[in-house]
């Protein structure tokens, strides 16, 4: 499934991206990774945000989230494992309990379920509620990524009686040896695309003036599977 549309209206089709920058830098020992994001690590960027920035949910939004609640997201979805940590927090740095937290986004091959030719089923898409310390967990497969943008998840917070707080995405940190370059590399996991004409974060048409706000941490490997952790910062 194609975003052509999507991007259409982002003004990102045609763009090159060919000779893009790669954003900061990563440590690696053969397929082991150990990345840092947010403030400070974003080759120059910082976050001086009082909350995460707000995003597009895209064209691709869950369409009933309160009947996924669930928090192994994988489905039949090959890839590589990923556990994605998000938490939630006010303004004042005081955990938010009990928000419902939908995520979701594409297959390695960069395609959605619930869309075009996958309406019927609902891979890589989940709702969970913020326990006391204002954290909720998923089991998902690594993304994969698709033309005019970098890899990335979506996610919209609510209250605990569905009132909206916030839509943004969740982005990656990059580099030679970051985890996006190693699982786009690893054929054998199904990841076929490569780096070859790939969007990086500062030419994203959505990141590109707030990745230093919105990008993860994330540490593992390739064999093993990464773990990656986000705090978000909403109105609450």
């Amino acid at each position: 499934m194609e975003r052509k549309d999507f991007l259409k209206g982002l003004g990102l089709i045609g763009l090159g991206t060919a000779a893009l920058p790669i954003i900061g830098s990563c440590s690696s020992d053969d397929d082991s990774t150990t990345t840092t994001g947010g403030a400070g690590d974003m080759g120059g960027e910082t976050c001086d945000s009082a909350t995460t920035p707000s995003e597009t949910e895209g064209p691709y939004p869950t369409h009933t989230p309160n009947s996924l609640v669930v928090s192994d997201i994988r489905s039949d979805r090959q890839g590589i494992d990923l556990e994605v940590n998000i938490d939630v927090v006010g303004t004042s740095g005081a955990a938010v309990a009990g928000a419902l937290v939908d995520l979701w986004h594409c297959d390695k091959d960069g395609n959605y379920s619930e869309y075009g030719s996958f309406t019927s089923v609902h891979f890589l898409r989940g709702r969970q509620a913020t326990n006391n310390d204002g954290r909720v967990t998923f089991l998902t497969k690594f993304p994969g990524w698709y033309q005019g943008r970098a890899t990335h998840l979506h996610v919209h917070i609510y209250t605990s009686t569905g009132q909206s707080l916030l839509v943004t995405q969740i982005a990656y940190p990059e580099g030679s040896d970051s985890a996006v370059v190693l699982v786009n590399a690893s054929t054998e996991n199904g990841y076929t695309k490569g780096m070859n004409g790939y969007t990086y974060n500062a030419n994203d048409g959505i990141f590109s003036n707030s990745y230093a706000c919105e990008t993860c941490t994330i540490s593992g490997s390739v064999a093993g599977g990464y773990t990656q952790e986000s705090t978000i910062i909403v109105n609450a």
